[in-house]
C-alpha cells in the first residue's frame, strides 16, 4: 500500500476528535469525574457518539457511491445500493434505546469497512485508502464501544 496523503491523514485524525471526546466525557459522566450543567451534556457522552457516528457514517458510505459510480459496471446498482444502506438504518435506530442505537453505528462502521475493503480490491479506491480506512475505523469502533459501555 502507498503512503497516505499528509492532507487525508491529518483531516482523518481531526475527524477522531469528537468520537474520543464522546467516549472519555462519556466515562467521566458516568463515573462523576465531568460534573457538568445538562446544556454541556448535549455535547458530551453518549449524545456526541450517536449524532457525530451518525454524520460521519452516512458521510463515509456517500463516498461508497462515488466509487460504485466510478465503476460503472455490474456492481454499480450493488454499489450504490450499499451507499444507502447506513443512512436507512441510522434512520430506522433513531427511536430505539441508545444501546441499540450505538451497536447500529457499530455494526454500520464494520460494514462499511468490508465494502470499503471490496471497492479498493475493485481498484475503485486510491491504493492508500484501506490504511486510512483501518486505522479509523479502528478508533471510532473502540470509542463507540466506551460509549456503549457507559450508556446511562
Amino acid at each position: 500500500m502507498s503512503r497516505i496523503p499528509s492532507s487525508a491523514l491529518l483531516l482523518g485524525l481531526a475527524g477522531l476528535i469528537p468520537f474520543l471526546w464522546g467516549a472519555a466525557s462519556s466515562a467521566w459522566i458516568v463515573t462523576g469525574y465531568l460534573p457538568v450543567p445538562d446544556i454541556v451534556l448535549l455535547y458530551s457522552g453518549v449524545p456526541v457518539l450517536l449524532h457525530y457516528g451518525t454524520i460521519i457514517l452516512c458521510f463515509m458510505a456517500g463516498v461508497i457511491w462515488g466509487f460504485a459510480a466510478k465503476d460503472g459496471g455490474p456492481w454499480m446498482p450493488l454499489g450504490l445500493t450499499l451507499s444507502v444502506l447506513p443512512a436507512l438504518l441510522m434512520f430506522f435506530a433513531f427511536s430505539l434505546p441508545p444501546l441499540t442505537q450505538m451497536f447500529a453505528l457499530i455494526l454500520g462502521f464494520i460494514g462499511l469497512l468490508a465494502v470499503d475493503w471490496t471497492c479498493a480490491r475493485k481498484g475503485l479506491a486510491p491504493e492508500w485508502w484501506m490504511s486510512l480506512r483501518l486505522i479509523l475505523t479502528s478508533v471510532v469502533v473502540f470509542c463507540l464501544g466506551i460509549g456503549a459501555a457507559f450508556v446511562p
